[in-house]
């Protein structure tokens, strides 16, 4: 007001100045006295001063009207913030973490909405102290203030909920969302195929992830780091290393490194699958990449050529592990001698462990574990038990994968009540049972019943 009142007249001193500005608050109070603030804001023109001319009366209420509106909406942000610290909202933060947790917040919001005609900026106030109390509840509002007219709902307010509910593994909760989202008329934009891509790929749901990254490729966008590294993982989980090794060669001719993690996790799948060359295709390109041979590396790639079925190849790596200065520790002895397995070649198995041991190896439960299996297929009844003693001197439980081969071990054997143990230990975790280890399972009892077994396909 003082420099309104300065610039309308500028030969008054500072005196006169304050002597006016105080006939102007003796005025306005005045005029509040008469009435409510409801009934002073925007009363300017309707209610012109006899004491000040038309330009000044206005331009005092339109200042006055400033205040008023600034004291309005410190009132409302009280009012806001008593509402917040209420019984009723602490409890509204603790009903979630019941177990119950299905009370609706509905009722206590539309009082609220009643009660302070939420904003935006006041909806999001109440959000975030929610978040912080209590992100169940959070949940629930968030998703109930989408359809709220005065949240004045964007594409952001989407894709931050369905966010939310991807880094807590909510995915039916996030597609929810997103079904919401498509219902109102809003496509999923750059941002929001980029969440999807790494939930999908986290929840390892390998086509909706590709759904969404193709999505992404569409809107013209390049795929960074983080939503190559989804994809490929996805790949894995599904056990197609090959399309994840395509993406990382894509991610190479973009000049973006692949990560260390990403090279093994190829790696380790190949070898699991038992395709050599695709793991020695992995191997070769981490070398050019500047990442020198490990004993991990080098195990992963016994383990390859060993499932693949060529123990020379398995051999020739081992050497050169050895050569390289790395000391082969359990794991990878064991994917060697499981190598020779494959082609029941028990001489070079036994002749490389003598050798090992000599050098100060221990065997482990890895290694006895695949001796077990093998000596049990070959109905070598009291060398397995002797070997399973050794694990149980370590003072380790025997693996459960070796479980498998004493119950097809036993059972051939005619140990019945040996067998059953066994097989009482694989139905309490079978859903850790690979196809092939089931079929084994049931080989192995078909053969002990004497009894043949129905062709299937």
């Amino acid at each position: 007001m003082r420099r309104e009142i300065s610039e309308a007249y500028p030969d008054c001193d500072k005196q006169m100045v304050d002597g006016m500005l105080l006939i102007i608050v003796r005025k306005v109070v005045a005029e509040i006295e008469k009435g409510n603030l409801e009934q002073m804001r925007g009363s300017a023109e309707s209610t012109p001063s006899q004491d000040f001319s038309e330009d000044l009366w206005k331009t005092v209420w339109e200042v006055s009207n400033s205040v008023l509106e600034d004291m309005e909406k410190a009132r409302k942000k009280e009012k806001m913030k008593g509402f917040l610290q209420s019984e009723e909202v602490k409890e509204m933060c603790r009903f979630a973490g019941e177990e119950t947790g299905e009370e609706d917040p509905s009722p206590l919001l539309a009082e609220w909405k009643e009660l302070l005609q939420p904003s935006r900026i006041d909806w999001i106030n109440l959000l975030d102290r929610l978040k912080e109390q209590n992100p169940q509840v959070y949940f629930k509002v968030a998703e109930f203030v989408l359809s709220e007219i005065s949240f004045q709902t964007n594409i952001r307010d989407y894709s931050k909920l369905i966010e939310a509910h991807a880094k807590e593994n909510r995915v039916e909760d996030a597609e929810r969302i997103l079904n919401k989202m498509k219902d109102n008329g809003v496509l999923p934009d750059i941002l929001t195929a980029t969440v999807l891509v790494h939930m999908y790929s986290k929840a390892g749901n390998l086509e909706r992830a590709k759904e969404a990254f193709e999505r992404l490729r569409s809107h013209g966008f390049q795929p960074d780091m983080k939503v190559y590294i989804s994809m490929i993982m996805a790949y894995v989980k599904d056990g197609q290393p090959k399309s994840g090794e395509a993406l990382m060669r894509e991610m190479d001719s973009r000049d973006i490194k692949p990560s260390k993690e990403i090279y093994l996790a190829l790696l380790r799948s190949f070898a699991q699958h038992g395709d050599f060359s695709g793991a020695g295709r992995i191997a070769t390109t981490m070398q050019f990449a500047g990442f020198q041979p490990t004993l991990e590396t080098c195990t992963l790639l016994v383990e390859a050529y060993g499932q693949g079925g060529d123990p020379d190849q398995a051999r020739s790596n081992f050497d050169y592990m050895i050569n390289l200065g790395h000391r082969p520790d359990d794991r990878c002895t064991a994917s060697m001698i499981a190598a020779y397995e494959k082609k029941n070649l028990l001489d070079k198995a036994l002749t490389l462990l003598l050798q090992l041991e000599k050098d100060g190896f221990e065997p482990g439960a890895a290694t006895y574990t695949v001796l077990v299996d093998w000596l049990g297929r070959l109905q070598l009844v009291d060398e397995a038990e002797q070997l399973l003693g050794k694990i149980a001197e370590q003072g380790e439980a025997p693996p459960f994968k070796i479980q498998v081969s004493l119950c097809d071990m036993y059972a051939r054997a005619g140990i019945e009540k040996k067998a059953l143990q066994a097989l009482g230990v694989l139905e309490a975790k079978k859903e850790q049972l690979r196809p092939d280890e089931f079929e084994r399972i049931v080989d192995g009892l078909i053969a002990a019943s004497g009894c043949k077994r129905l062709p299937t396909g």
